[in-house]
């Protein structure tokens, strides 16, 4: 009998494996294992599969989170585990607290970045096909119902895919289609050791309150109710993903991209249904230098109705950041507000000897940067001043507007972040944002955003002998 609900786990994750075509022979997988009965089963069915059905090369990838001195441990074991399977092992120990305090996040959202950058550079690192995952049936249920609070559409209670693709590795999730119980059932009755973390039972997190008590206070009025969440969640991902094909049609059909600036005509955009209206609306700001979290159904929806009246042939609504839905005509056009387009700039300093004197009109805002000893340095102390080892800096300086794209190297992190990212965790009003200038080196790498945060360039240690000292403030304080 044992035999039996083992075998049929296994060929659950078969059939979604060749349903949605999650690997192919000779794949290397990176396998994340936490250390709970999810994906402690999860990888004795993966390792049962890559030596039974489909060769396949496995890699064990555990974070440890800094939270629990069980987790220790815990590492220890995950580790002895992926000895005894002859597979591969990668960890590593994740200050998230030190993270959470450096980007304000939250534990859960901090560790899950945390884990997933580490997931990625595992899968980097041996060049893996896919990064799996062990969501289940009930973690579906979960996210379809934590979406469905805070009011998402459609692609919100699509929930979880079995493939996505992210950073160039698809993640996958093979076992969407299994229960929870099964899952602990099996290493219960195969004899597999596991961890239960104690956070999991906090009702502090949404998630964990959802799960505790939303789903079971609900399940009194329909005792299907985890199957019913993923039945939703698969014809919605299904239905989603036509939408966003039909999406992506009308905008190669419709939209052209001419200096920076996406256009299309109104009588094609008003034979489309609503649904396509506002997608391809999403489509064209997601293709604009927007933050992410800007673009939401009412700035959409205030678009989409201003796109449909009749009786206006020229005008333009600001849409926020700089950015402009202007009508002239039957042609509308998305791109820089015609009032900031002369806003970009660059200027170049060629050396580090002698004081200089920016005075950005573009923006009116001040840039001074003097060269000085460590004797006269004291420690910067706001975001409006910042010092570096001059004989660090690559030279020579470049003080510029900000670009699409733009990323810098933050001091306490590994790698670099977007610009607009610092901006949304320093709280950085998007009416502010087009205001701060954007200081390189030598070489184009961000050094400074005054005003915000330094980079982790060219810091100042004990045996700086040279230093460059920078300030910014407003022209008119400056005088």
């Amino acid at each position: 009998m044992e035999a039996l609900r083992w075998n049929k786990l296994v060929n659950n994750v078969l059939d979604a494996a060749e349903e949605h075509q999650l690997w192919v022979p000779g794949d290397r997988i990176v396998v994340a294992v936490s250390g709970g009965p999810d994906s402690v089963a999860f990888l004795h069915i993966m390792h049962e599969i890559s030596t039974r059905h489909v060769p396949l090369e496995l890699i064990c990838a555990h974070v440890h989170h800094g939270f629990r001195i069980e987790s220790d441990h815990e590492a220890e074991m995950m580790k002895e585990l992926a000895h005894r399977l002859g597979i591969a092992f990668e960890w590593v120990k994740a200050d998230v607290p030190s993270y959470m305090k450096l980007t304000g996040q939250g534990p859960q959202e901090a560790a899950r970045n945390k884990r997933y950058e580490f997931l990625h550079e595992v899968a980097a690192k041996y060049d893996a096909a896919s990064i799996a995952l062990a969501h289940h049936a009930d973690d579906q249920a979960e996210t379809v119902m934590l979406h469905l609070l805070r009011g998402s559409g459609l692609s919100g209670l699509a929930g979880m895919k079995f493939k996505r693709r992210e950073k160039n590795v698809e993640l996958i999730r093979p076992c969407l289609r299994i229960n929870k119980t099964d899952l602990v059932e099996a290493c219960n009755t195969q004899g597999f050791l596991y961890f239960n973390d104690e956070s999991n039972s906090l009702r502090k997190y949404r998630r964990n309150a959802i799960r505790l008590d939303v789903l079971p206070f609900l399940g009194q009025y329909n005792g299907q109710l985890t199957p019913s969440l993923n039945r939703l969640a698969e014809i919605v991902g299904d239905e989603d993903d036509f939408m966003e094909q039909g999406a992506y049609d009308a905008y190669r059909c419709l939209v052209q991209a001419n200096g920076g600036r996406q256009t299309f005509e109104v009588p094609s955009f008003l034979k489309l249904h609503v649904a396509l209206q506002r997608r391809l609306i999403k489509l064209i700001l997601n293709y604009l230098p927007l933050d992410s979290d800007f673009v939401d159904f009412t700035r959409i929806e205030t678009i989409r109705r201003k796109l449909i009246q009749p009786e206006a042939t020229t005008w333009s609504l600001d849409i926020g950041q700089t950015l402009a839905c202007t009508r002239e005509y039957d042609l509308i056009s998305f791109g820089v507000r015609t009032d900031v387009q002369g806003q970009s700039y660059e200027y170049r300093l060629a050396q580090s000897s002698g004081t200089y004197e920016l005075s950005l009109t573009e923006i009116d805002r001040h840039v001074r940067i003097v060269p000085m000893s460590p004797e006269d340095y004291h420690v910067p102390e706001s975001a409006d001043h910042a010092a570096f080892d001059a004989d660090q800096l690559l030279m020579p300086l470049v003080v510029r507007s900000r670009l699409p794209g733009d990323t810098m190297k933050v001091m306490g992190l590994n790698g670099s972040k977007k610009v607009k990212n610092i901006f949304i965790d320093e709280k950085i009003p998007p009416s502010v944002r087009s205001r701060v200038p954007v200081v390189c080196d030598g070489a184009g790498n961000i050094i400074w955003l005054p005003g915000v945060r330094r980079s982790s360039v060219a810091p100042v240690r004990e045996d700086t002998s040279a230093i460059l000292y920078m300030t910014v403030g407003d022209s008119a304080i400056q005088g």
